[in-house]
């Protein structure tokens, strides 16, 4: 039996997955959210409320610092690089979410609970995993048709 509420309950986790999904993405906004919902926007946040009791900007708020928590207790990134990772765009308003949802800066965050983990992990290795690197569609620039690309070594040899 397919009844109204199961409809928007599976609307609902449609749209939290996606969330939980592309959390460091800086991109993933309200109208993208609710879209996988099918909902239009002022809808989707009074039903995402209703069924999760927090709305969606708080819900992704949420994950983004229990992600810099994670990242300030085991690896090697300043903190604005943890900003970043975890999809902020602004250092300040991390801080400012941070603070309210630990009690501490970021900074003191890492002080207190960093230390404990066996070792630190190097920044690179740690933006892998959290996908930090994200694909920009480079290319490196390819030579006019019919030359072949030379770096200067041909002609060292030759002197």
């Amino acid at each position: 039996m397919n009844t109204p509420g199961m409809a928007r309950l599976r609307a609902m986790r449609i749209a939290k997955d996606a969330m939980d999904r592309d959390w460091s993405d800086p991109c993933l906004d309200l109208d993208a959210v609710a879209a996988h919902a099918g909902y239009s926007r002022y809808h989707f946040v009074r039903a995402f409320k209703a069924t999760y009791g927090e709305s969606p900007g708080q819900y992704l708020s949420r994950r983004r610092i229990e992600r810099a928590e994670e990242l300030l207790r085991s690896a090697n990134l300043s903190v604005t690089e943890i900003c970043m990772a975890v999809g902020f765009t602004s250092l300040g308003t991390f801080s400012a979410r941070f603070k309210k949802h630990t009690g501490t800066s970021p900074s003191e965050y890492r002080s207190r609970h960093g230390r404990r983990a066996a070792a630190m992990i190097p920044g690179c290795y740690a933006m892998l995993f959290t996908g930090g690197f994200k694909e920009r569609g480079f290319l490196p620039p390819q030579p006019p048709d019919g030359q072949e690309r030379n770096n200067g070594e041909a002609e060292q040899k030759r002197l």
